[in-house]
């Protein structure tokens, strides 16, 4: 039988037994990927509609991003930050130009990022502003995801990141999300930063209230409180701008950054923020053997250049409103509601149907790839070089699933 030559099975099997399981993937093994399709090891073919939760934003071995890694793979890859390489000072220069700031600081990881964020607005808050010694606070919301160190899920409030992972890093007032008055309430003498993400991603894409970020800003400036965006998953084109922020015309402080910024290639994050706000670190007091790599730095130089020219970020603009226009159509049809930005969005499946795992499991039967959050809720956050007949594609086959 066709079924007992498959490859699938023993390899998902294979993978379980050897690894942790901190991961509740579903039953397919990638082997191959070329743009917004993968393959699998047995030769099918599905449409990737997670983009590696926005990393590829420019889709599979975009050959722009892998001439890049191929050009340098052949030169340098690691040399520490104890030296400078050739592929730095462009990197700096040209994230820090897009996202109109001074300094840059790189890292690897998204969590790093967003370690590094909560590490500078703490020495700022001591040096700049004058808080004393070990009571800064930082503000930040319920539902947030921004990433799983000791520290981040010490002010997480989703039990599956938080719980057994005990005692937490102090220092952290939660507020609800969109709810200006609780963060006004919030921020007092010894705050030092609110962090953010502009639309909560592993929420469920959850976009605040028209207002919410522009008072953030206000607030902030108001109160001499640093204004750090998260925009590790909604930056970077998601949205249908190079930051989400945009969207309301607020300038944060601070951009936490990564995902997108390494291509799909290579993990790079970085931090960028005016000089009288990452000035305030000095030799010795935070970095990373890879950060700022010149592999890493070669392939992110080019995904500024491509965004650079905005090109992805009107194909998210527009290719958004008809992936939006298509779902919002299924509201009433087995959805019940539907949110995002951009090609970014959250849709919350009518529980008496299926949960949002069941309709992952039925849409990858079809051929799509999604991932589900928060029990009937699913993410859709494809390439932003997805044609518009795949988008169709996307909705005809979830349309399909909800009609059962």
């Amino acid at each position: 039988m066709i079924e007992d030559m498959l490859r699938t099975p023993a390899a998902v099997q294979d993978a379980e037994r050897h690894t942790a399981h901190n991961y509740h993937p579903l039953p397919v093994v990638i082997s191959s990927a070329e743009g917004a399709w993968v393959t699998d090891v047995d030769g099918r073919r599905y449409l990737d509609c997670l983009a590696g939760y926005s990393a590829l934003n420019f889709g599979h071995r975009h050959p722009a991003l892998i001439a890049a890694a191929h050009a340098q793979l052949d030169k340098l890859t690691l040399t520490s930050r104890a030296f400078i390489h050739d592929q730095f000072a462009d990197f700096c220069r040209e994230l820090a130009a897009l996202c109109g700031k001074d300094l840059v600081l790189p890292m690897n990881t998204g969590a790093e990022a967003v370690e590094t964020g909560i590490k500078v607005a703490r020495k700022w808050g001591y040096q700049v502003k004058g808080v004393p010694a070990g009571q800064a606070t930082i503000v930040v919301a319920e539902g947030n995801f921004h990433g799983r160190t000791t520290t981040i899920v010490s002010f997480s409030t989703d039990d599956d990141a938080r719980a057994d992972f005990g005692p937490y890093t102090p220092g952290f007032k939660i507020v609800p999300y969109g709810d200006l008055t609780a963060l006004a309430d919030a921020v007092d003498e010894t705050t030092v930063a609110v962090l953010l993400e502009p639309i909560q991603g592993e929420q469920g894409v959850v976009v605040p209230p028209t207002g919410y970020l522009p008072g953030v800003r206000q607030l902030c400036t108001e109160r001499n409180v640093l204004f750090i965006a998260d925009e590790i998953q909604s930056g970077l084109g998601r949205t249908g701008a190079t930051f989400a922020c945009e969207l309301e015309g607020v300038v944060p402080d601070m951009y936490l950054l990564g995902k997108a910024l390494g291509g799909g290639i290579v993990p790079v994050s970085a931090v960028a923020a005016d000089t009288d706000v990452l000035g305030v670190l000095r030799p010795g007091q935070h970095g990373s053997t890879f950060g700022g790599n010149p592999l890493a730095c070669a392939v992110a130089t080019e995904v500024v250049r491509l965004l650079a020219t905005g090109e992805f970020q009107r194909r998210s603009t527009e290719l958004g409103e008809r992936l939006h226009a298509g779902l919002h159509a299924l509201i009433g049809k087995g959805l019940v509601a539907v949110r995002g930005r951009g090609l970014w969005a959250g849709l919350d499946i009518d529980p008496a149907l299926m949960s949002g795992r069941e309709a992952c499991e039925r849409l990858m039967e079809r051929g799509v790839l999604a991932k589900d959050t928060h029990g009937s809720t699913i993410r859709l956050a494809p390439p932003l070089t997805i044609t518009a007949e795949e988008i169709d594609h996307a909705v005809a086959q979830l349309a399909a699933v909800l009609a059962g």
